[in-house]
């Protein structure tokens, strides 16, 4: 029995335009992790800026959505759906216009956080909108594989329109872009979502909690970056902080017993590993093809083609397979396949070629994310309700988020501290412990799971 009166008032025929619609926010905010990498030094060097502080362009937009995520999903659950996916998107396009004006660095900088912001709210409110508008366990993967594919999708996506954008027209347009579309959301919305109910707030938000999670990585990721162990173990004390405050708040972002659901918590677990090393690939193998394959912006963005075509490809066998070895299972086979394509990328040469050295391991590693991700994504929105949908995307969004972003810096770090190529496939090499380490984990949550009690 549907349980979910949200999903009760939406007429069937409208699910899959609403899908859709959801889905095209979804990718613009993917699009907008990667967009900037190649543009990077032409905006430097219209702003005369160092590395250094160009860096925050790229994580400054996927730490504040990541920090933030945990309080969009509660406000989520709190304020509606509806609202607050309306909310996010409006957010998201006016911090793109003020982007693509912007008249120096730290204005983009600071368009940059609230794009972040704006994916913090709309994120988490159109993946509990479709846990609530498909309630079935089969048609909430096929759902879920649908959005998930075409937001991995952006990412891919935004390589190559930042190639291209960046070439014919302007870096401005990079954010420019996402105006009209994100307005088209906007506008159609309402007419496919239903409203949500009445909503009284009785409630405080726990904003403590959310500066303290938004604050804690982002002084992580500069210690890491800038090599300064005081922001280093000021960013461990606000994580601490973090957890103290969520302990003892009446009402907190997210309450410490939501993890007392076995799947949902190993399955964020899971996802922290899992997207470090994703991230970690996707960077690494676009500064592999541009500075060591001598491949151009175009046609490094080219090249990821075949990895957009195995994931999509995958995407679409996803919730066959869950349906036919569980969730569990589905999540320990596309960590197996992320582990075997960074074991063939930890073993890159100084002189590479594409098709032998690179396009192997790169199959392997969007196969791994498809089918990996997605069973996660799942197993993170087991046993939600009404109460908690918007809680559990949040913190699902939110570990993938903080993940991502943290191992990058990490293991970017490790990657610019050897020199030349040896750096990349130190780094590779670690994000595939990593990903063991995430599978054995998870095999040993499963056979505790199922054994008998004592």
């Amino acid at each position: 029995m549907n349980t979910f009166p949200e999903a009760r008032v939406c007429p069937p025929d409208r699910r899959m335009p609403a899908l859709a619609l959801l889905s095209l926010l979804q990718f613009l905010i993917a699009v907008d992790v990667t967009v900037v990498n190649v543009a990077l030094p032409t905006i430097g060097g219209q702003f005369h800026a160092p590395t250094a502080s160009l860096s925050w362009v790229v994580t400054g937009y996927t730490l504040v959505g990541g920090g933030l995520l945990l309080l969009g999903g509660r406000v989520t659950d709190l304020l509606g759906r509806r609202r607050m996916f309306l909310l996010g998107a409006a957010l998201f396009a006016l911090a793109s216009l003020a982007a693509g004006l912007a008249p120096d660095l730290p204005t983009l900088i600071g368009a940059r956080f609230a794009q972040g912001a704006g994916e913090a709210l709309a994120s988490p409110a159109a993946m509990s909108l479709i846990a609530l508008l498909f309630p079935e366990p089969r048609e909430r993967a096929k759902a879920l594989g649908i959005w998930g594919g075409i937001s991995a999708s952006g990412l891919v996506a935004g390589v190559l329109l930042s190639g291209v954008i960046t070439e014919l027209l302007h870096w401005r347009w990079i954010f420019g872009i996402n105006v009209p579309l994100a307005a088209l959301v906007l506008l159609i919305t309402p007419r496919l979502v239903p409203a949500d109910g009445p909503r009284v707030r009785t409630e405080r938000l726990d904003l403590p909690g959310a500066v303290l999670l938004t604050a804690g990585p982002l002084s992580l990721v500069y210690g890491v970056l800038e090599s300064a162990p005081w922001a280093i173990a000021a960013g461990a004390l606000l994580l601490i902080a973090f957890v103290a405050v969520e302990a003892r708040t009446k009402h907190p972002l997210v309450p410490l017993s939501f993890f007392a659901h076995r799947t949902r918590a190993v399955a964020n677990a899971v996802t922290i590993l899992l997207s470090a090393a994703l991230s970690t690939a996707f960077f690494l193998l676009t500064l592999y093809m541009q500075d060591v394959l001598s491949l151009g912006p175009l046609r490094a963005g080219l090249a990821f083609l075949p990895f957009c075509a195995v994931l999509l490809l995958v995407i679409t066998q996803v919730p066959r397979l869950i349906g036919a070895i569980g969730v569990k299972h589905t999540a320990l086979v596309g960590l197996a396949l992320t582990a075997a394509g960074l074991a063939w990328l930890a073993r890159l040469p100084d002189e590479g070629a594409y098709a032998v050295d690179v396009l192997p391991g790169m199959v392997g590693v969007a196969a791994g994310m498809g089918v990996g991700l997605l069973a996660l994504q799942n197993a993170a929105l087991q046993g939600v309700g009404e109460h908690d949908a918007g809680t559990a995307a949040g913190v699902q969004r939110s570990v993938d988020q903080l993940g991502g972003s943290l191992g990058l810096a990490v293991l970017v770090g490790v990657a610019v501290g050897d020199a030349g190529v040896d750096g990349f496939r130190t780094a590779f090499l670690y994000a595939l412990i990593g990903v063991v380490a995430a599978a054995v984990g998870l095999l040993l949550a499963a056979r505790d799971e199922a054994a008998p009690d004592s």
